[in-house]
């Protein structure tokens, strides 16, 4: 791939996120931070990110720089995993793909089934959103500390730890619908643990706690989907995207990071009654996340063992149930 197709796919990548115009401050500034760390000059992926703040770019002229059916069909798949990171794509983000579809030159048979997978993995085996009585996460005092451990449940930390490994085999593989399945598979792990403590909870209440804990759906798929292109896993890279993003986990380490510190932090907050405010939510998540740290590095030789028995034909069962 050419400099100017590699920024073609970010570029539609991050049209997409901001498709439905519905992105926090912090969300935003988290793509931003995930862009500053690639260091190809030929793409300047941070310009690009105000090009297309500012809408200086359009889906037509970022679509014409990918002349290869396999590229335009990348371009497609994760665009459509961003739009759907944080579950069913609404009717602006359906606008947006079926325009790029349009730019593209693909047509419905090739996209179909496509979005036909895309639909169960999203779907995660989560219940949609049915009102509100779980809502408010991270909204009450708090009558713990953040660093409270839960009370020992080792078919809990089984869970957690299983689907920890799960994630990072999944970011292992090449295609960018194992990046999408990973989303829906962190959602299954939290209902899961709520459903141990008597919350019934909805995908409305888990993204609420996703976001108090300060985790970026939409910025966890861009960043998955960056890895995959900087080590080539998507296609052969001329020069490269990069050595790594800055101050962050990468590809499977940070899979099972993010994952493992979800779940523990989810033990946490519904073992203890959700106690927990928002601000030690993310205190509580950061402080985990620099424990899986060391933990990806014993259980790696587990990982790898588990991406090679994978395929994407598995993707969706897996997510959902897990």
């Amino acid at each position: 791939m050419s400099d100017a197709e590699q920024r073609a796919l970010i570029g539609l990548s991050l049209l997409a996120a901001f498709a439905d115009g519905t992105n926090s401050d912090a969300e935003r500034d988290r793509i931003r931070q995930l862009l500053e760390g690639f260091k190809n000059p030929g793409l300047n992926a941070l310009e690009l990110y105000r090009e297309v703040l500012m809408r200086r770019v359009t889906i037509a002229q970022l679509a014409s720089q990918l002349t290869s059916p396999e590229a335009r069909m990348l371009a497609y798949e994760m665009a459509l995993g961003v739009c759907e990171a944080d579950g069913r794509r609404n009717e602006t983000e359906a606008a947006f793909l079926t325009q790029l579809q349009r730019e593209l030159g693909i047509g419905d048979a090739v996209v179909a089934p496509l979005d036909r997978q895309s639909d169960e993995i999203t779907s995660g085996g989560v219940p949609p959103v049915i009102g509100s009585a779980s809502r408010g996460v991270g909204a009450s005092v708090a009558s713990t500390q953040a660093g409270v451990g839960s009370a020992a449940n080792p078919e809990i930390e089984s869970m957690i730890l299983n689907n920890s490994i799960l994630a990072g085999a999944l970011e292992m593989l090449p295609g960018s619908l194992a990046t999408m399945a990973i989303i829906p598979l962190q959602m299954r792990l939290v209902y899961r643990i709520g459903q141990q403590y008597g919350h019934e909870l909805d995908r409305g209440h888990i993204g609420e706690f996703l976001a108090a804990a300060g985790i970026g759906m939409t910025s966890q798929v861009l960043e998955g989907y960056a890895t995959k292109l900087m080590k080539g896993l998507l296609g052969t890279l001329a020069g490269g995207l990069g050595r790594g993003l800055a101050g962050a986990f990468t590809g499977s380490a940070m899979a099972f990071g993010t994952t493992w510190a979800l779940g523990q932090l989810a033990h946490r907050y519904y073992a203890g009654g959700r106690s927990l405010n928002g601000l030690q939510l993310q205190q509580g998540f950061q402080s985990l996340l620099g424990q899986a740290q060391s933990l990806q590095q014993q259980y790696l030789p587990q990982i790898q063992q588990k991406s090679r028995g994978l395929n994407l034909l598995e993707v969706a069962r897996l997510a959902g149930r897990s």
